[in-house]
């Protein structure tokens, strides 16, 4: 292994956090790496933005060997973009890995970006490692009720869109002594522009919940049956002190407004400390809202529910009889 690419996220101006998590395991896999021996692993980001050098701080956390900044006309993420300048970028540096994010916007570059350049390809990694001398990447399958695990034979540059909330970000910067990442620049001709940038919208608040801050959240699921039966868990919601929350097929149904939807496609249970899901099955999209929290007790009747392989504690049995039992004691 001669070195691994990270592709950092930015929107609006701001860095996603899951570009530093996408460092934290780029840096963890280089460290094994020097460990058994290939001490020449290193770990180079590369930013794309109008003004990548703006980015150039927030990057420069411990593990970063190289920044590389590529400076693109497209004021937000564009696919075309993002596939010329990382194939050029892949082009150049013959990186042995790729890492980028599982998200909306990898998913429109990634898989082109890799069959264009014979890649090995893996989406939605929660773990990638060495066996016996190769690179094996795992991610769920046939709904998350088993593992799958891939390998790359034969493939020079292999590319991973890796999950997010699975890897912790580094808490520090760069130590102070050493000189710090390289800052390198990597000039990109413009694509063909088959696209034009409007108005960023915003997605309505709802009812102005911000799931991202909230500490204690009670999230239900397609469990609970029916709307009218969500009185019963917002009635806990409030006795317990908790935030009411829900996956996205509540949300997607009007049943909860979107601002309370936690996932992939909703919000990042950023701040949260203790997360009861009552009725959610654990679907990966749900899953990547969520898995990071450090107390998760799951609630559902289903005993091989996917939502159990990430909680702390777990409750087989009747959401309804439960949640009425709990409401008796506040």
């Amino acid at each position: 292994m001669s070195g691994i690419l990270v592709v950092a996220e930015q929107r609006r101006g701001e860095l996603r956090p899951v570009s530093l998590e996408l460092v934290s395991a780029a840096a963890s896999f280089a460290s094994t790496e020097k460990r058994t021996g290939d001490a020449a692993t290193t770990v180079t980001v590369a930013i794309l933005a109008q003004d990548p050098a703006a980015f150039v701080p927030a990057l420069s956390v411990a593990g970063v060997d190289e920044i590389v900044t590529v400076t693109v006309a497209a004021r937000e993420f564009d696919p075309d973009t993002f596939e010329s300048a990382l194939g050029a970028l892949i082009d150049a540096r013959r990186p042995d890995l790729v890492l980028t994010a599982h998200s909306v916007d990898s998913f429109g570059y990634a898989a082109a970006l890799a069959a264009g350049r014979g890649c090995g390809f893996a989406t939605d990694v929660f773990k990638f490692e060495r066996i016996d001398g190769a690179l094996v990447a795992t991610r769920g399958g046939y709904g998350q009720k088993v593992n799958v695990e891939i390998d790359f034979p034969g493939r020079a540059t292999v590319l991973l869109a890796l999950r997010a909330n699975v890897w912790k970000p580094p808490e520090t910067p760069a130590a102070p002594h050493l000189a710090g990442p390289r800052i390198t620049d990597f000039a990109v001709p413009a694509p063909p522009c088959r696209t034009v940038g409007g108005e960023f919208v915003e997605i309505a608040a709802g009812d102005d919940v911000d799931m991202t801050t909230a500490e204690f959240i009670l999230a239900i699921g397609r469990g609970v049956g029916e709307e009218a039966k969500i009185a019963q868990f917002r009635a806990l919601a409030d006795a317990v002190g908790a935030t009411l929350g829900c996956s996205r097929p509540l949300a997607d149904a009007g049943w909860l407004p979107k601002s309370r939807q936690v996932g992939q496609s909703g919000k990042t249970a950023s701040a949260c400390k203790l997360y009861i899901a009552m009725g959610v099955s654990g679907a990966i999209q749900h899953l990547a809202g969520m898995k990071h929290v450090s107390t998760i007790v799951a609630v559902n009747s289903d005993a091989e529910a996917s939502i159990f392989g990430v909680a702390k504690y777990g409750i087989v049995g009747d959401i309804f009889e439960i949640a009425a039992e709990l409401r008796r004691h506040f």
